[in-house]
């Protein structure tokens, strides 16, 4: 479904299901209410993108997904089912966001990270302080790699190709090629330490790119 609430651009998308909604609008006031999301999208059943937001090519969602309104998204991005983006936020290109995330206003995540399933990322350091909210995203760098039912804390940075090891409570930033575990999450290597258990002998990344699968 399409709201002509506000400026639409909708360029050739691969396939939107009947139950979308393309455009909802926002309560919140907001200097640039047009959405625009580049060609090739594929937006599943129950998902809803919010005007004021800006997407790139590419676009894949699974079912049940939520967009929020002032968030900036590139190209070639996939936010798997009941996951929620709220607003504000920057997501950089070729970024998976697994199912049943939820990523807080003004969290930024840069180029080719990933959030496996269950990720929460907080950004009140003193709940209900508005300004606070404002002022504590946190930033996801380029290639971090989040596990399962990982929580970040408001302000914290996850460093370039960091690994977060599932469960963890991540409170203080994150050096990159760090792999970091635990409530709270402490540095046990780095990344090109560890061994490939598919390939005796070798490294199951260098320079913190994955060594013989894909990035992801």
């Amino acid at each position: 479904m399409l709201e002509a609430i506000a400026p639409i651009t909708l360029d050739e998308p691969e396939a939107i299901d009947e139950s979308v909604t393309v455009g909802y609008p926002t309560g919140r006031p907001i200097a640039d209410r047009a959405l625009r999301i580049g060609r090739g999208a594929h937006l599943r059943s129950g998902t809803v993108v919010y005007v004021g937001t800006t997407i790139g090519r590419g676009l894949q969602t699974g079912h049940n997904v939520v967009i929020r309104e002032e968030t900036i998204i590139g190209d070639n991005v996939g936010i798997w089912s009941n996951s929620v983006i709220d607003y504000g936020c920057r997501i950089g290109n070729n970024v998976k966001i697994h199912s049943n995330v939820y990523v807080a206003q003004f969290t930024t995540i840069e180029d080719d990270a990933f959030l496996a399933p269950g990720v929460t990322i907080a950004n009140d350091m003193r709940p209900l302080c508005a300004e606070c909210t404002h002022a504590g995203g946190p930033t996801i760098k380029r290639g971090a790699r989040i596990g399962v039912n990982v929580t970040i804390l408001p302000g914290v940075v996850v460093g370039e190709y960091a690994l977060v090891g599932a469960g963890s409570v991540v409170t203080k930033d994150v050096p990159p090629h760090a792999v970091v575990y635990g409530n709270p999450a402490r540095v046990a290597t780095t990344v090109d330490d560890i061994d490939c258990p598919l390939h005796p002998g070798e490294k199951a990344y260098v320079n913190g790119v994955k060594n013989h699968c894909g990035a992801h």
